[in-house]
């Protein structure tokens, strides 16, 4: 078996059964997409290779076949290789890397490498993504501009550049492989705008020392990934969590309860608001300096304000507010009772709740409470989280 295909689907099944063509060109960063087509083989595609003379000066046509599994094409024939989208033998063109060459004369239709003509001809018959890598300085001729804004126009989806050192660099593997799974997947939130509230608080006790929730952040960046995935636009507001956080999804960070209140008022501008974080209900009266070690301290507690209330009134347009509660030490007759009053309590769309016993480092239960029904799901934090995601906006 050909190593492309033993790996195939070890990372998940969000690409099984698809096939995407790979048009590579004369980029430094055509390096990066032996990586790239094997990360997409994780996820379950298969690849095929295509590549512009140039790319061939940069990277070996082995490495792209060993990549793959394919040996890839480097010229057209009578086969007519490069209609591969039209005649609907490929599910998604990807050209990666783009340079501002091949971008401009796809845009322009000028149809003179494997990777031109493959992509001006899938435009409007199959999703299209172009991952630009080029010199900062081409990326900011007006022109340059201009076809790629004319790409997009045809339907083309465009993941940015990341700009360093000069260089307008080839977005991560990650980046460009959410994007893939993204434009192939259901999009039922296509359209809509999504905030994860992330993470847990801080309140301060003294000027060394803080009171805060545990939390790693997981779930959040799960939802994030996975609403991401869905079609969502994401951002996030993150306080304190130790996890990747999603490359595609923007992230605002807060530190107390106090900062959240401030940021409430700019929950309106979404569609959905879910909030697994982890939210002090208790601060203590900082402490100027730092308290003595060794002694003996009572830390007086005072509630901190509440969070949900003030995010539900800021969402007064038909905006859906999604709370998270988590116990211990109860069965799950207990646990959904308990979510179901939290519900109506904080005027909630739904409730994701689970126990702690119930949550381990892969794998995690849940109870969905919306006003339709009470919904097990279980599997791991990704699977969890889109399951959520899609049962809310069928039910919600």
């Amino acid at each position: 078996m050909h190593p492309a295909r033993e790996i195939r689907g070890n990372a998940s099944s969000l690409l099984e059964g698809t096939r995407i063509a790979l048009g590579v060109t004369g980029s430094i960063a055509a390096v990066e997409t032996v990586k790239l087509a094997r990360e997409l083989a994780r996820h379950g595609a298969e690849v095929v290779p295509f590549a512009s003379p140039a790319a061939l000066d940069i990277l070996h046509p082995y490495a792209l076949e060993f990549a793959t599994g394919h040996e890839p094409v480097t010229e057209l024939t009578g086969q007519v290789e490069h209609l591969v989208g039209v005649k609907g033998e490929v599910d998604a063109v990807l050209m990666a890397p783009a340079t501002a060459n091949s971008i401009s004369k796809t845009a322009l239709a000028i149809d003179d490498t494997p990777v031109t003509s493959l992509v001006s001809t899938s435009l409007g018959h199959v999703p299209v993504i172009v991952v630009p890598a080029m010199h900062e300085g081409m990326l900011d001729q007006e022109r340059t501009r201009q076809h790629v804004d004319t790409l997009e126009d045809e339907g083309a989806a465009v993941v940015d550049p990341e700009l360093e050192e000069g260089e307008a660099k080839m977005a991560s593997i990650e980046a460009v492989t959410e994007t893939v799974i993204r434009e192939l997947g259901p999009g039922p939130f296509e359209g809509e705008r999504v905030l994860v509230v992330n993470g847990s608080t801080i309140e301060t006790i003294d000027e060394m020392r803080v009171v805060t929730n545990q939390s790693t952040g997981r779930t959040g960046a799960a939802l994030a990934r996975e609403a991401y995935r869905l079609g969502a636009d994401v951002d996030m507001w993150f306080g304190h969590g130790h996890v990747d956080l999603p490359e595609t999804v923007p992230r605002e960070r807060f530190v107390t309860v106090q900062d959240l209140v401030d940021l409430a008022p700019e929950a309106a501008a979404y569609d959905w608001v879910l909030v697994p974080a982890a939210i002090s209900d208790f601060q203590a009266k900082p402490s100027d300096g730092k308290l003595p070690s060794g002694e003996d301290q009572v830390l007086p507690l005072e509630p901190t304000p509440k969070v949900l209330p003030e995010l539900r009134a800021e969402l007064d347009g038909g905006q859906r507010l999604v709370g998270f509660k988590a116990e211990a030490g109860i069965d799950e007759d207990d646990l959904t009772a308990k979510a179901a009053r939290f519900r109506k309590e904080n005027r909630l769309e739904a409730v994701v709740a689970n126990r702690l016993e119930d949550v381990d480092v892969d794998d995690t239960r849940v109870h969905l409470v919306t006003d339709a029904a009470t919904t097990p799901i279980e599997g791991s934090k990704e699977a969890v989280a889109r399951r959520v995601l899609q049962t809310l906006h069928e039910e919600v």
